[in-house]
């Protein structure tokens, strides 16, 4: 029996596929080896456009804002811990060991808002303890500028230099921002001149990143690489929208998350910082947590955003002005409050002494009351700051923990304090004070008062104990 064979019908149809399957091969290969050709119409049209202007660009846009976005190099001193020997100076004579600590540079970018005055906002992060910092303007002008004042919560910071012909930039309203509305990053990555990137709003009012003590971003996917930092994001009128601070990234390159300051909020802190120095907080004495779909419905606010009061410190302005642990706050001042990061920074940027209006439900019932917030740093009775040095700068608060019951908890810590230098954190929940347990600020205010020397406390950090020694 001869085996399975096709049929010459079959072999002339695999012969003839064969064929056809060469040909094209061979008439894609002519056509590659062809020089590119565009249809006369789509030529001649791509022609016209050219010529009359119409191709849509940015370069106009941008060519009016370049002159306000400057590079800024600063160069900071290093300190360091070095064995005895070396501070002999035979010894470092002998081995050509210089004096002085190693110097570092660093390159940011930052955004002429007042050219009369000079004035340039930036991030804090860009000039934090500079020695000198140097500003490069488009036509290549170098000026040495001085720090107006900073704030590390936000990552603002202002700097000036001398107002010889400046070109600042038109200053734009964040709050009007949508999302998918088309933005542009402008700055100095790597050291590189200016260079720009677009992209879209991704996302607003972000915040809960860890990346400062007052979040309230605008997210990005316009690239903003390291050196953008301080530079500007700007809408495609070329007005200032937002201050370009970080990148959301494992890697530590650019992923299409980028975070800016609101400029609303950016310029607010500014005027405190020219007129102050620095920033003035005010506080109003709450804990507070978000409004969820679980709680709104407990609450019988379905639909109805704000934040939830959890906790009212005693003697401060929000408890003179009767607030109640499950108030909701839902406005400030007419603005509406979706969450406790809108209520904590609507809070921290108005300026102790001023009052303000606060809507909210209790009950169901909405309320409202005016208040006049308080500063932050205040010692007085209406205060529970500590009044021991090594503790300024921490806000205690009352609270319950687990099985260790009642305990204090720090509610916050000002940048650059002296809270903050001797190791305490903002949530940090004290348990002990020398051995002692604390169950109340008014406990932990008298242990500090009454002792002497070096403190060692006791506390819970991201649900992990801890101890934290103090030097009074």
């Amino acid at each position: 029996m001869k085996p399975n064979t096709a049929s010459d019908d079959s072999r002339f149809k695999l012969h003839m596929t064969r064929i056809s399957k060469c040909t094209m091969c061979a008439v894609l290969g002519l056509l590659l080896m062809l020089p590119p050709m565009i249809p006369t119409w789509a030529s001649g049209a791509l022609s016209s456009l050219i010529a009359s202007g119409d191709v849509p660009s940015l370069a106009p846009m941008l060519e009016t804002i370049r002159p306000a976005i400057v590079n800024i190099s600063t160069t900071a001193r290093i300190s360091y811990d070095d064995h005895p020997i070396l501070r002999d100076p035979m010894f470092r004579r002998f081995f050509n060991i210089p004096e002085q600590g190693n110097r570092s540079s660093s390159l940011g970018s930052g955004v002429i808002v007042d050219a009369e005055r000079g004035h340039i906002l930036t991030n804090h992060h860009v000039i934090d303890k500079a020695d000198e910092i140097l500003v490069t303007t488009e036509d290549g002008r170098e000026f040495t500028a001085t720090v107006v004042g900073t704030d590390q919560a936000s990552d603002v910071a202002v700097i000036q230099v001398e107002p010889d012909s400046l070109t600042d930039i038109e200053i734009g309203i964040s709050e009007n921002l949508r999302v998918g509305d088309f933005v542009v990053a402008i700055g100095n990555p790597f050291g590189l001149s200016q260079t720009v990137t677009s992209g879209i709003v991704s996302g607003l009012g972000r915040s809960g990143l860890g990346l400062g003590g007052y979040e309230d971003f605008i997210q990005t996917d316009a690239s903003i690489n390291p050196g953008n930092s301080g530079g500007a994001l700007v809408n495609l009128r070329g007005e200032l929208v937002g201050i370009n601070s970080a990148i959301f990234s494992r890697s530590g390159g650019s992923i299409g998350i980028g975070l800016s300051i609101p400029i609303d909020m950016a310029m607010s802190l500014m005027e405190q910082i020219v007129e102050y120095g620095n920033i003035k907080r005010g506080i109003l004495g709450v804990r507070i947590q978000d409004m969820t779909p679980a709680l709104a419905e407990a609450f019988n606010l379905a639909g109805q955003g704000g934040a939830v009061i959890v906790d009212i410190v005693e003697g401060t302005v929000a408890d003179e002005a009767g607030l109640q642990e499950g108030d909701i706050v839902i406005r400030l001042n007419g603005n509406p409050v979706d969450g406790s990061s809108d209520l904590r920074n609507a809070i921290g940027l108005i300026r102790p002494g001023n009052p303000f209006e606060i809507e909210y439900y209790r009950d169901g019932v909405l309320r409202s009351e005016e208040i006049t917030i308080n500063a932050r740093n205040d010692r007085s009775r209406n205060s529970r700051q500590s009044a021991l040095s090594s503790f300024e700068g921490a806000t205690f608060v009352n609270g319950t923990y687990g099985d260790h019951g009642r305990v204090v908890i720090i509610e916050s810590i000002e940048p650059d304090s002296e809270a903050e230098a001797s190791g305490l954190e903002q949530d940090d929940i004290i348990l002990n004070v020398n051995r002692r347990k604390i169950t109340s600020v008014a406990e932990l205010e008298a242990v500090i008062q009454g002792a002497r020397g070096r403190f060692l406390v006791q506390l819970i950090r991201d649900g992990n104990p801890l101890f934290v020694g103090i030097q009074g």
